[in-house]
């Protein structure tokens, strides 16, 4: 009896090595939190800062813009976008860090490597494919590209960590090209995908996972 459960403990060991040696398993669900809170925030501020006259709508506010006013608004949502996005860089890998600490093992292995360079072509090739529709004054399909891209890049990045990113990436690009029939409404569907479902998820894993 004590050989059989000595052989179990031995084979759940090896488990354990082998799927930490395929994926990457120091995300947190804090992180998720903290990210689709900041994505909401970032939201809210340009709702307030940016389009001052608080629609929701995009087309509605830029009917009461001159020619000459457009110009200033992509700026405006670029730079607080840039800092959601850095936000949540940090809040990620600080979480990351503090998780893999916690069970001893190291935040830059193999695998996290390709998790980044997985997540990190399609993110990069839609940030670029972003500026390209901003200066075609496209400024309405710039949110459903971003949620598009993203889940794609979650979608490969799924392969190398929980199953849950797959599974959120997968939601991402549904509420992406959904955006696109409501291009107005960007602002609320950026709330949706990178906010709620951001924090859904990063409860739900935290639970699962860290509690």
């Amino acid at each position: 009896m004590e050989k059989n459960s000595t052989s179990a403990e031995e084979l759940k060991t090896i488990r354990s090595i082998m799927e930490e040696s395929t994926r990457f398993l120091s995300l947190s669900g804090l992180a998720g939190v903290f990210m689709g809170l900041a994505a909401i925030l970032g939201a809210v501020l340009v709702h307030i800062i940016v389009l001052e006259n608080g629609s929701l709508r995009l087309d509605a506010y830029f009917s009461y813009l001159a020619i000459s006013e457009v110009d200033r608004i992509p700026w405006g949502i670029i730079s607080i976008a840039l800092a959601v996005l850095l936000f949540s860089a940090a809040v990620a890998f600080y979480f990351s860090r503090r998780n893999a600490a916690k069970s001893g093992r190291s935040i830059m292995t193999p695998v996290a490597k390709r998790l980044l360079i997985s997540l990190l072509i399609p993110l990069v090739t839609g940030g670029i494919f972003s500026f390209i529709l901003m200066f075609q004054d496209l400024y309405q399909l710039i949110v459903p590209v971003l949620l598009i891209f993203y889940g794609l890049g979650l979608v490969n990045a799924g392969k190398f960590t929980y199953s849950e990113v797959f599974y959120l990436g997968l939601c991402e690009i549904v509420t992406g090209l959904v955006a696109i029939f409501f291009p107005p409404l960007g602002l609320i569907f950026w709330s949706i995908g990178f906010g709620l479902m951001h924090i859904g998820y990063g409860i739900y894993m935290f639970r699962k996972y860290e509690s």
